[in-house]
């Protein structure tokens, strides 16, 4: 599968990842947060984002997307009593 941002070949791997705790502990920073939904804000009023502005929109999502994707395995391996 083709990165279309990194311009290079994605590949599939398993890793493993420490997970905390709380599994609420994965989300963006509060900061990171509040630019993100300025930059969609922005893009919502009918204002075109600059291509860095989108750039780093599209960057923030994708990592906000993962953080969710890892939140939810998570959470299932706590109710699983996975360690």
């Amino acid at each position: 599968m083709m990165n279309p941002i990194l311009g290079e070949s994605a590949m599939s791997r398993p890793v493993m990842v420490e997970l905390p705790d709380d599994p609420n502990k994965l989300r963006l920073p509060d900061g990171v947060h509040e630019r993100l939904q300025r930059l969609l804000d922005k893009q919502d009023e009918g204002m075109p984002l600059t291509l860095e502005e989108r750039r780093e929109a599209e960057g923030l999502v994708e990592v906000a997307e993962l953080l969710s994707l890892l939140k939810g395995r998570a959470e299932l391996a706590r109710r699983n009593g996975d360690d």
